[in-house]
């Protein structure tokens, strides 16, 4: 006698089940839709037909149609009367080609993140980011080959970039820390964006980037100093380097999340003896929730580092980030939760 089957009509983990095991094929036609510049298209000609966006694609019918029907699925296309218009999603993240485009941060995600997913078994049974062999290189995070490809460290950064300034409002508003500081330290600065941003709002505020040689060097061509010398590049390891002297505030943006507990306190010990009596330390980025059930973006960011990008490090609940500078030295130790995009910013002062 047959089982019957399971009722999953009221199961919101089965619908979340459906989608994820579709999702990849849909992220890379919505990746394909945004190269090809069909939202940007039809941001200007809402309710264009199909035989206008194949004019304008240039894609053979066939393969338009099976595209366009892969994109309406997700619901970023919607179609009405013959013609496509893009949902309001798309038409606010996809459509611009701005720096803050979600074209950009796909892009980089379909390029370099998610190509290495394919090796997650092994790489988590090796322990180690086994999927860096795909780089050219010797050195031990992506981050240092990335520097043997300038066409894909750019791309890299571009993505970066741009989900930095989605999440940077967390960070750059507040300005009980900002307003009063004087010259930052802004550690792993990558291309300077989250320094743009914070010189921009806060004119009395001089920041030093400090990254790996070939990051300064990209940061020179997008960062601008300004006439008045605020913004200085000075490149370094972050780990063999002393950091510069003679900053009242060190900021770790997107940083720490790359390594080890104990490497971070190594970091956060730099910071400490670089920092004068009463300077204070920023710890900004993913916070998993306490309990490590919650947080898809910080899922997605502790896998990718570990099988890729360091092969160690994750988006650590902020408990850990307040542990770690207490062990450095720090006091007067707390974190602001609930940021965008799953983040946090923890900070610390110097006694």
């Amino acid at each position: 006698m047959s089982q019957p089957l399971h009722d999953f009509s009221q199961d919101p983990v089965h619908d979340r089940f459906q989608f994820l095991v579709n999702a990849p094929a849909l992220f890379n036609a919505v990746v394909t839709a945004a190269e090809l510049g069909i939202f940007e298209f039809l941001s200007k000609a809402p309710g264009s037909e199909f035989d206008g966006i194949r004019e304008f694609t240039g894609l053979p019918a066939h393969q338009l149609r099976v595209l366009l029907h892969a994109v309406c699925t997700t619901g970023l296309l919607e179609r009405r009367d013959g013609g496509y218009t893009n949902a309001e999603t798309a038409e606010r993240l996809l459509a611009p080609d701005a720096p803050d485009s979600w074209r950009h941060i796909l892009v980089g995600w379909r390029d370099i993140y998610y190509p290495a997913f394919a090796h997650m078994t092994t790489a988590l049974r090796a322990g180690t980011n086994t999927a860096l062999a795909g780089y050219p290189g010797n050195e031990p995070t992506l981050y240092q080959r990335l520097a043997h490809t300038p066409e894909l460290e750019a791309v890299f950064h571009a993505s970066m970039s741009a989900f930095t300034m989605h999440s940077l409002s967390g960070l750059v508003e507040r300005e009980e820390f900002f307003s009063s500081a004087r010259h930052l330290l802004d550690v792993g600065g990558g291309d300077g964006t989250t320094t743009s941003a914070l010189v921009q709002r806060y004119p009395d505020l001089r920041v030093t980037v400090f990254d790996m040689p070939s990051v300064a060097r990209l940061a020179a061509g997008t960062t601008a100093t300004g006439p008045d010398g605020r913004v200085e590049l000075q490149a370094g390891d972050l780990f063999a380097d002393a950091f510069p002297s003679g900053v009242d505030t060190v900021l770790f943006s997107h940083v720490l999340e790359i390594f080890s507990g104990e490497q971070i306190v190594a970091l956060l010990s730099k910071a400490y003896e670089a920092l004068p009596a009463g300077g204070r330390v920023l710890v900004y980025g993913y916070n998993v929730s306490d309990d490590e059930t919650q947080g898809i973006f910080s899922a997605r960011l502790s896998l990718y580092l570990n099988i890729l990008a360091s092969g160690q490090g994750m988006a650590y609940p902020a408990k850990d980030y307040e542990q770690w500078l207490r062990r450095a030295g720090f006091g007067d130790v707390s974190t602001i939760a609930g940021l965008p995009f799953e983040h946090g910013l923890t900070t610390g002062v110097k006694a």
